[in-house]
């Protein structure tokens, strides 16, 4: 191997990965041990062979050599892997060069213990861990453990030796070609396990595939499958997640007694041979389950596990899109603590998949899914072509013809995920509803008490549970949302809720993040963690409700209209006495122009001393007396947000406010009014000098006007 050679390369080859789309994340760096270790992981892409030893360099200091198929070292791709440290599967000299390095400690190695690409996925068969390839399935192989306990073997003999026999020692270093024993390693040889993940899995025709066509004729098929799979995804853009598992100490497997047995060199003597071939199956074992068991877990994974567990060829879209979210929101909410990694956008929160899918999880896999011919639709419902989730897939062209299989292979070894979404699948639709509905309102007020715990409330007697979000039963197949304003908590919009209870609808009040606790946790908070809550307050009445309707007070009005914007099932749409902008909002409230602009200047700056302003309006036991700078931030950054978005709302609006509002000024109102997209909308001004209509003199008037709103839709 040449070294120097190596680390040109890698410098190229470092270099080059600029221009390729992927967004590489590196998991378990702590796992990387100092001393002699071989990395062995799953290989899905050619690219992994050069790319890998590249970033375990990065990450080490120490070279990483891999082996390639002998069937590849042909023409100029032999010449690179030479550069890169590649070796042939079919070297005579292959054992004694890793042996040798590692023992030097002069390199480290990659090993695919699968023995080559695994490009449809399918890893498990019978129970057991099954490599397909064109000459029959078979196991994975157990090299690399063997070579690791060889090395280990060798490296204690040599210990061995050096305290028992020294005259001895110089014959074994010679024969595993070690100048003197201060080159051998001192720690122990490792095998650590690695998982890569790739996200999105596409394939289709691409500039590197028009480039190496006008280059090569007649490409074999395997070699232009390779192009378009890869290609698109280094192209076009992809996540890979790189796990490193927890380092397996070789030793462990060691019997004491082969430590007396005879030294012939690079291989073991025929007492321990059988013993040895015994103890690297098992190593293998423990390493297959631990590269599998880290596959990062996505949202197309969920996608695809689900089409083919489900049990009925027809299932409703909507069924579909609320047993993935349920899966997802179990498995983002008790990540902590459990062996399922997960993507990076499982870590969020998860209604966007039932309300907007403004991040196009469930629209890319749909139409991925139509182009493959998986599903088709008939109306709301999606049918299932059950050839296409169960036949085997042809080994070069799986990643072309039928990707959603191999997202479903890739996550089929884990077994709790795997129970999980079968459970989810095979529950009757009216229970996963009830199951969702009862989960995101414990969620809910799980929070809110986690909350108070951290914060303290902001409420006690009589009032210590007014921060905690309520639902109420109706009779009617109608539900309510209800949001409280900025400052305020769920007791807000209590008076209404009973209102639009006796009427029949049922009701859920949600609180705000940051709201009913202090204003030192709304200080922390930002505006995206508003939105999301009535999203889940939306899922969870969606899935109580046939239809449902959602209003608010003051932000909470704003915050509604802008649900209804996004969500197109929402029924009809009120907002009680929304802002425009945050100038609308009075200097008792908030603070003026001037003054807020002098302290965003000095919290840039690192300068600014009061974090709170007090401001005199509101109830104080449902209010908070201070009004804190990043929640003024928060709330200003959000109007200026969803200004254009009110175009877009269709349903039924109906704006209420009051001609002598001491918080928010009217024209800021009447200006969200105008800018209302829908044709049916209606604005009543009345005479008041409130600014909370729903509570105190006249309310009953107003709450009547909106539960006679919501009968009429």
């Amino acid at each position: 191997m040449n070294r120097s050679a190596y680390l040109t390369t890698g410098l190229a080859i470092k270099a080059l990965s600029r221009f390729a789309k992927a967004d590489i994340v590196i998991h378990g760096k702590d796992n990387i041990p100092s001393g002699p270790t071989i990395f062995v992981m799953n290989h899905f892409t050619r690219v992994e062979t050069i790319i890998l030893p590249n970033c375990t360099y990065e990450l080490t200091g120490k070279p990483a050599y891999s082996l390639a198929a002998s069937g590849l070292f042909k023409g100029g791709l032999e010449k690179l892997f030479d550069l890169v440290g590649v070796i042939s599967t079919a070297d005579p000299q292959r054992d004694e060069i890793i042996i040798q390095s590692l023992l030097a400690e002069n390199a480290n190695w990659i090993i695919f213990p699968e023995g080559s690409m695994v490009k449809n996925k399918k890893i498990v068969a019978g129970g057991k861990y099954m490599i397909s390839h064109p000459d029959g399935m078979h196991e994975p192989h157990t090299g690399a453990a063997a070579l690791a306990l060889r090395t280990e073997l060798f490296r204690r003999q040599l210990a061995q030796k050096e305290v028992e026999s020294p005259g001895r020692l110089s014959r074994m270093l010679e024969l595993l070609g070690v100048e003197n024993y201060g080159e051998v390693a001192q720690e122990q040889t490792t095998i650590v396990p690695v998982n890569l993940t790739y996200y999105p899995i596409r394939a289709a025709e691409n500039i590197a595939l028009d480039i190496v066509s006008k280059l090569v004729k007649e490409m074999p098929e395997r070699v232009v499958e390779e192009i378009m799979a890869e290609g698109t995804m280094f192209l076009s853009g992809v996540d890979l997640d790189i796990r490193f598992g927890k380092p397996i100490q070789v030793s462990e497997y060691l019997s004491d007694g082969w430590l007396d047995t005879e030294f012939t060199g690079f291989s073991v003597c025929d007492a321990i041979k059988k013993e040895m071939v015994t103890a690297a199956y098992s190593v293998m074992q423990r390493y297959m389950d631990e590269i599998y068991s880290m596959t990062t877990v996505n949202h197309e994974h969920l996608f695809a596990s689900f089409l083919r567990l489900y049990p009925f060829k027809r299932i409703l879209e909507s069924e579909f899109r609320r047993r993935v979210f349920f899966a997802a929101t179990l498995l983002s909410d008790q990540n902590r603590g459990t062996d399922i990694s997960l993507h990076k956008s499982l870590k969020t929160d998860q209604a966007h998949l039932l309300t907007d899918d403004r991040h196009k999880k469930y629209q890319n896999f749909l139409q991925l899914a139509l182009e493959k011919g998986v599903v088709k639709k008939d109306g709301d419902y999606l049918v299932r072509d059950r050839c296409k989730l169960s036949v085997p897939l042809s080994l070069h062209r799986g990643r072309i013809i039928n990707p959603i299989e191999v997202m479903a292979n890739e996550v089929e070894p884990l077994k709790s995920l795997q129970f999980l979404i079968k459970s989810i699948a095979w529950q009757p639709g009216f229970f996963v509803k009830y199951s969702v509905a009862r989960y995101l309102l414990h969620k809910d007020q799980q929070i809110y008490d986690r909350d108070c715990n951290t914060f303290g409330r902001l409420e006690d007697g009589e009032n210590s549970c007014a921060g905690r979000p309520f639902l109420l039963r109706g009779i009617r197949r109608t539900g309510v949302i209800l949001v409280h304003s900025y400052l305020s908590l769920p007791k807000e919009v209590q008076n209404i809720a009973r209102a639009l209870r006796r009427s029949g609808f049922w009701v859920y009040a949600i609180r705000l993040p940051g709201h009913g606790t202090s204003a030192e946790d709304l200080a922390g908070r930002n505006y995206q963690e508003w939105i999301e809550a009535l999203e889940n307050g939306y899922v969870l009445m969606s899935s109580l409700c046939k239809e449902v309707v959602v209003g608010g007070v003051g932000v909470g009005g704003n915050l509604s209209l802008d649900l209804a914007a996004r969500v197109g099932d929402i029924k009809g749409v009120f907002a009680i006495c929304p802002p425009f902008a945050l100038k609308n909002y009075s200097t008792n409230f908030m603070p003026g122009r001037d003054v807020w602009n002098s302290l965003l200047n000095k919290l840039s700056r690192g300068e600014a001393q009061d974090k709170y302003v007090e401001f005199s309006h509101g109830n104080s036991l449902i209010n908070y007396v201070e009004n804190p700078v990043e929640g003024i931030r928060e709330l200003g950054e959000y109007l200026d947000s969803i200004a254009k978005t009110y175009q877009k709302i269709r349903q039924p609006v109906f704006i209420v406010q009051a001609d002598a509002n001491p918080v928010v000024d009217p024209k800021g109102s009447r200006k969200v009014y105008s800018r209302v997209g829908s044709a049916d909308k209606e604005f009543c001004l009345l005479s008041s000098d409130q600014h909370i209509l729903i509570n105190g003199n006249g309310a009953s008037k107003v709450v009547n006007k909106i539960v006679s709103f919501i009968e009429g839709l």
